[in-house]
């Protein structure tokens, strides 16, 4: 047993051949440094199973340790002490006593030297190449390693030192390192190096991915920091930072201290400029917010444009642009002179209602000229998605504002003339019903605080003046309710010949770049280019035949074939070609069961040939020419009153025993339906019972109800025109729109006998050649006429053809 002065360890273990800086502080400790100082150096260092404990004894130290060398002794200023140790022999603790020396109270230990046991076998041999691989694995991945510690160990020859090397390199918990130095057995112990370096292996290669992600993001958020410090950099070079300005933030900043926003609008422009001066100037979010920002401060705040008040002006406006219409533009006389009086009006919702061709469009780019207004049009034709109207909401990616905030930012006033063309033709499906969406825009008392889903931020519309367009009023009827609806119908042939001449002849020599005196269009040519290859409410088709004119001409002229061309009714078809249609399309002879009605479409009003036979049969009607539903009762209804009155205009009650009726309206692939029919369907009827012809210059509109009543229709400025078209010279018509013949322009009621009736009676007396004869029908002649009586035989139907 040996004796030397114990020196024990706080959260170290030292193996034989390692050298070890240490820091000692205790008395004991030092009393035993300089002890060994004193002597032949060698102290005995052995580790606490508790680091905690200042003063440990037997119990509180590990039993195994090393009998090691101090090489160096260095007493620094504060009383602690730094020497350099290096380990032995390993050896086993036998005692502890405490002992005085003239340095101090220390432990002294008696310890049992444990001696080295060489061993050599190709199994040792194995397993030292495979630790020191592993080491130099380990090594590497190590940061308090040099990288050439795996080869500095491959000189090592002997197992034991081998692994009391590894182990001391190893980054272990002292407890494990102790189970390392405790071990005889190298072969042992080497196992052991060897299990303890795969699960540090393990942690290290985590540790070292962990790193490697935290340093490409480290690199990646560097390298954006620093291309966008260059950004800015070379942007304010460009910008001149010196004049002019400051960075995108100020201008910002700068831009809402001069708008005149809302209050609302304000406080949220300003939160959303602290949200962007938070944010990396790359990011998604911010380039959300920027363009929010744009979007709410291109709106023209508080920008109006100054109005025309001039009453007289603006008419002469309006009669310049337009021929006719007189209707709309004393509406928006009206509209002008109430605001000149009061300097404010919420705008009324104006709705031009009628046919293609009519100048509904233009007329509201005249009204805003008139009214010194900016003209947006907004076509609504097809338009399905509620958010075309009110935008999307910013959590969508690519959302944009709805298209009144987007037209307002493009008017840049915050009063212009929005023009809603086409608004009959919005469409509906699962993205929403934009005419819904439209509710609020088109209502004078809300569009006050209008609200686009983008913005989030009340708008007024309150100085907007709306001016919608639309075919027919097929439209939802809280939309109509908010609309002040004025009917344009379509031209007579004397106004289109004025706004041939005024407009459409000029506009299209200019188009195609014709000089003066080039092209001339008389105005006899000009009216049988109407009456001959137009049918048409408007004057859109009237147009493209003067371009077609136009076209020809200029084509003579360029071949040298003519300096200048006329055209005269004489030469008309050499330019137009063949006639496309008959002025008058009635029949040239009076006919039985053939009546013309009147009909009323959206692009104008047309005759309708009504059309009756009778065959054989028992008392049923039929009906073809693609009647709808409206129409289709319409005729059975005329059919029940006619055999109720049967015998007062002549008909024997006999033969719906015997005949069936047919009626059929031509042109059977044209989709037709209203009441408007009902006292066609009775003439014709009664004239195919009867045999009594219809004359041919006589057309007819009204509703019949069972008692013979003839009820009012609409439409009927379009169906007088269609009449006065197709050469008729008598139009009857329900005695209640008497009223409408106010309306209705002079040449119209010049061309045409119009008589108002208010009974079928009066139809009949007047359309019919001759008035039927009443006949006497009892109940007798009744039971005569059924089937198999013997006096059924001698009673003879009038002819029916």
């Amino acid at each position: 047993m040996q004796h030397y002065p114990l020196l024990p360890l706080r959260d170290i273990v030292v193996f034989p051949g390692m050298v070890v800086p240490l820091f000692v502080g205790r008395e004991k400790s030092v009393a035993a440094l300089e002890a060994a100082m004193g002597g032949a150096k060698d102290i005995f260092l052995l580790a606490q199973l508790d680091p905690g404990i200042d003063d440990p004894d037997h119990d509180d130290l590990y039993d195994t340790g090393v009998i090691a060398k101090v090489l160096q002794l260095l007493k620094l200023p504060d009383g602690t002490v730094r020497v350099l140790v290096e380990g032995n022999q390993r050896a086993r603790l036998a005692d502890l006593a405490s002992e005085s020396s003239p340095h101090g109270a220390m432990l002294v230990a008696g310890v049992e030297p444990i001696e080295p046991i060489a061993v050599a076998s190709a199994e040792v041999s194995a397993m030292m190449r495979q630790v020191v691989e592993q080491f130099g694995e380990y090594a590497k991945l190590s940061k308090k390693l040099p990288q050439d510690a795996g080869s500095q160990l491959g000189e090592i020859d002997d197992a034991g030192k081998l692994a009391d090397a590894v182990a001391a390199n190893l980054a272990a918990k002292v407890a494990d390192k102790q189970a390392v130095l405790s071990e005889v057995d190298a072969l042992r112990r080497l196992e052991m190096v060897l299990s303890f370096m795969e699960g540090e292996l393990g942690v290290l290669q985590v540790e070292r991915k962990i790193r490697g992600r935290v340093k490409r993001q480290m690199e990646k958020t560097q390298r954006e920091y620093y291309l966008n410090e260059q950004l800015k950099a070379i942007q304010s070079e460009l910008g001149g930072s010196d004049e002019g300005g400051s960075n995108e933030i100020d201008e910002l900043a700068e831009r809402i201290e001069k708008l005149k926003l809302s209050k609302d609008a304000r406080a949220k422009a300003v939160a959303e400029l602290k949200k962007l001066k938070t944010m990396q100037p790359m990011s998604a979010e911010a380039t959300v917010i920027r363009n929010y920002l744009d979007v709410l401060l291109g709106l023209p705040w508080g920008k109006r444009s100054k109005l025309k008040r001039d009453i007289a002006t603006a008419q002469d406006v309006l009669d310049a642009d337009h021929y006719a219409l007189d209707k709309v533009k004393d509406r928006i006389i009206e509209y002008l002179a109430v605001q000149a009086r009061t300097n404010k009006l919420k705008g009324p919702i104006l709705c031009l209602v009628g046919p293609p061709g009519v100048g509904k469009t233009s007329l509201g780019k005249s009204i805003a000229r008139a009214t010194g207004r900016q003209f947006i049009r907004q076509s609504l034709g097809g338009v399905r998605d509620e958010a075309e109207i009110r935008g999307h909401r910013r959590t969508y990616i690519g959302s944009l504002p709805g298209k009144i905030v987007t037209n307002l930012r493009k008017a840049e006033t915050m009063n212009p003339l929005f023009l809603l063309d086409e608004i009959d033709k919005l469409g509906q499906d699962f993205r929403g019903d934009p005419a819904s969406a439209l509710l609020e825009v088109l209502d004078p008392e809300q569009n006050a605080k209008f609200q686009d889903h983008y913005l989030e931020v009340d708008v007024d519309l309150s100085d907007v003046m709306f001016v919608c367009t639309a075919n027919s009023l097929n439209l939802p009827q809280a939309l109509l309710d908010r609309m002040e609806i004025i009917r344009l119908e379509g031209y007579t042939e004397d106004e289109k010949v004025e706004i041939a001449e005024r407009h459409l002849v000029a506009k299209q020599v200019e188009a195609h770049g014709l000089k003066a005196g080039e092209f001339t269009l008389e105005h006899d040519a000009l009216r049988d280019l109407i009456r001959y290859y137009t049918r048409e409410a408007g004057v859109r088709t009237l147009e493209r035949e003067i371009a077609r004119l136009a076209r020809k001409a200029l084509r003579r002229i360029l071949e040298g074939k003519d300096t200048a061309v006329t055209v005269t009714p004489e030469n008309l078809a050499d330019f137009a070609g063949v006639r496309k249609f008959r002025h008058g399309v009635s029949d040239d002879e009076n006919q039985v069961g053939a009546v013309t009605g009147l009909a009323w479409t959206e692009v104008g009003g047309e005759l309708l040939t009504i059309e009756s036979v009778t065959v054989p049969g028992k008392g049923a009607v039929r009906t073809t020419g693609k009647l709808g539903e409206v129409m289709s009762e319409s005729v059975q209804m005329a059919f029940s009153f006619v055999k109720s009155r049967g015998p007062t205009y002549g008909i024997r009650p006999s033969i719906f025993q015997r005949k069936d009726l047919h009626v059929h309206l031509p042109e059977g692939a044209v989709p037709k339906d209203g009441p408007s029919a009902g006292v066609g369907m009775v003439t014709a009827m009664v004239s195919t019972l009867t045999g009594i012809a219809v004359r041919a210059d006589v057309a007819m509109t009204g509703e019949v109800t069972l008692r013979g009543r003839v009820l009012a229709i609409g439409g009927l400025k379009e169906k007088l025109l269609a009449a006065l078209r197709g050469g008729i010279k008598t139009v009857l018509i329900p005695e209640e729109n008497r009223k409408d013949l106010a309306e209705i322009p002079a040449n119209i009621l010049e061309g045409l006998e119009i008589v108002p009736v208010s009974h079928v009676d009066d139809v009949l007396g007047i359309a019919l050649v001759s008035r039927p004869e009443p006949i006497e029908w009892t109940e007798a002649d009744d039971l005569a006429s059924q089937p198999g009586s013997p006096v059924a035989a001698a009673i003879v139907p009038p002819t029916a053809h």
